[in-house]
């Protein structure tokens, strides 16, 4: 065994020496390719290897799910942040010019990872667009433009710097990079009022396949359709996108009720589902879901909290509530009338001291190992179903679900309006995740069965051609891609979940865009030729 040992070193030592070599020759091809292509210097600190000191620091600074993070998951050959959009452009070119594949993030949240991550294709480099976050606010024309690495508190926090009476409909989460959060939709606390922040872009200017800055009107209406909703990193490379600004009031009141299964959680639940989707669309209530400990005995019960945005002050509130929910019993003492921009702070999970400016600093409020799904209702789940629901969610440590009520605007929308397909119909949308601390297989194991478990269970309860999803929750249970082959019957099965009809033209664009797949990912809209 010792002589075996010894022989076997030095074969090591030379296959780690060209492993090395080799990840030493791409960065250093790369490098002077980028300094060919790129109008404008990229500093050496620009590029950080994995032998870097730092690699480590800014590969985790602004990824979300632990489990992607994990030793065993293939890492970037190195990290390129550029700090303009020639830098991109040059990337663009140099990546398919030496055949190296390319993942960018703007946000880090990309559920599966994918964004910083890759099971299926390695080697790999990353784009971090995390320095390309300017916000620049035209409050004359109610729009702003936004770089990509700007997170969506950023964005809120510059608009109420210039006005209190404007606002954007975009995430509840204040670390989202805004880049790829349009790109999936974009929901948030005002919706049901003015729909999703993909309904509100104006314009954007993407870096393309062949290494060209578009903007809406280069692009053309269908790459522009594509890019607000179909998902991130198979159209071309966010740039920025042109919001529009929205009217909200100088106030507006928020709250949060609790109702635990001894206060009679379910009734006022299944009461919920049969209103939350019809009420004054100023108005959004949705309902956040864990399992908590209650009474003396500390014993663990399962907690539904109804937490609200209202775009008005606390007397009209109270009046809606009182004609259309009146059984969740909610008085003037829970309403907490305040600014805008302080209700995304609240909404968010900020404590209530709380100053907007902590929104300029862009940062998570956690970091964990999760998994998530998500599906759409479209009739009330009756009470049988949910006391099952409430049986499964006991049996597992940190669950977490999150139910978001549809309606108002959201339904007056086309389902072909933009590549977001979920519109008239949906009661509400269910967020569901388990959470879990330790890296263990054994850990994931047993959370990632449970959660699979849930959705099974719940699959009574939800429409099934297709079980929709929603792209920004991603999902990768619902089908991968095969590297660069995949078949349009392969792909089809999870993109019909993710995008209904919109699918097929989503291909199409695809097809014109990017015929070579350079844009591509575990789950990315694939060329029809492929």
């Amino acid at each position: 065994m010792a002589l075996s040992s010894i022989s076997i070193l030095p074969l090591l030592l030379v296959l780690l020496s060209a492993s090395w070599a080799t990840s030493a020759s791409i960065q250093d091809n790369f490098i002077q390719c980028l300094d060919d292509n790129s109008e404008q210097v990229i500093p050496i600190s620009a590029v950080c290897a994995q032998n870097n000191s730092s690699f480590t620091s800014v590969l985790n600074s602004t990824a979300q799910n632990l489990r992607y993070l994990e030793p065993s998951v293939p890492k970037p050959q190195f990290i390129f942040t550029p700090l303009n959009e020639s830098h991109v452009q040059a990337a663009v070119i140099c990546a398919k010019k030496l055949g190296i594949h390319l993942r960018f993030r703007s946000g880090g949240h990309d559920y599966e990872g994918l964004s910083y991550a890759s099971e299926i294709e390695t080697p790999f480099i990353m784009l971090d667009l995390a320095r390309l976050r300017s916000v620049n606010v035209d409050i004359d024309d109610n729009t702003a433009w936004v770089q990509a690495g700007a997170t969506i508190g950023e964005v809120y926090y510059r608009i109420s710097e210039t006005s209190k009476t404007h606002g954007f409909p975009a995430g509840l989460c204040s670390s989202l990079g805004i880049g790829g959060h349009i790109t999936g939709g974009a929901y948030g606390s005002m919706m049901r009022k003015y729909g999703l922040g993909a309904d509100n872009v104006l314009d954007a200017r993407i870096v393309d396949a062949n290494g060209k800055v578009l903007d809406r009107a280069a692009m053309g209406e269908d790459h522009f359709w594509a890019i607000r909703g179909g998902g991130g990193a198979s159209f071309g490379i966010i740039l920025a996108w042109k919001i529009k600004l929205v009217p909200v009031p100088e106030t507006v009141t928020v709250f949060t009720v609790p109702k635990t299964l001894e206060q009679g959680a379910t009734k006022i639940l299944y009461r919920w589902q049969q209103v939350a989707d019809k009420l004054d669309e100023d108005l959004f209530i949705r309902v956040i879901i864990q399992v908590t400990k209650a009474g003396q005995k500390g014993e663990r019960t399962v907690t539904t909290a109804y937490n609200a945005l209202f775009l008005g002050d606390a007397d009209r509130l109270l009046q809606v509530m009182n004609q259309s929910f009146p059984e969740l019993g909610l008085t003037r003492k829970e309403c907490i009338e305040t600014s805008w921009i302080k209700s995304v702070l609240y909404i968010a999970g900020y404590p209530s001291d709380t100053p907007p400016e902590v929104l300029q600093q862009g940062k998570s409020l956690f970091k964990n190992y999760f998994k998530a799904k998500s599906d759409f209702v479209q009739r009330p789940i009756p009470e049988t179903g949910l006391e099952g629901l409430w049986k499964r969610l006991l049996q597992e440590d940190s669950p977490l679900m999150i139910w978001n009520p549809y309606g108002g605007m959201m339904a007056n929308i086309s389902e072909s309006a933009i590549a977001f397909p979920h519109r008239k119909g949906n009661l509400f949308k269910i967020q569901y995740v388990t959470s879990w601390y330790e890296g263990s297989q054994d850990a994931t194991t047993k959370h990632t069965d449970w959660i699979r478990g849930l959705y099974d269970y719940m699959a009574a309860y939800v429409p099934t051609s297709p079980r929709a999803a929603y792209v920004n929750y991603r999902d990768l249970d619902l089908g991968i891609n095969d590297k660069t082959n995949t078949s349009l019957s392969q792909a089809r099965v999870w993109g019909t979940k993710y995008f209904k009809g919109n699918f097929d033209r989503l291909v199409k664009v695809k097809s014109k865009v990017d015929p070579d797949n350079f844009f591509r990912h575990e789950q990315s809209i694939p060329p029809a030729l492929v």
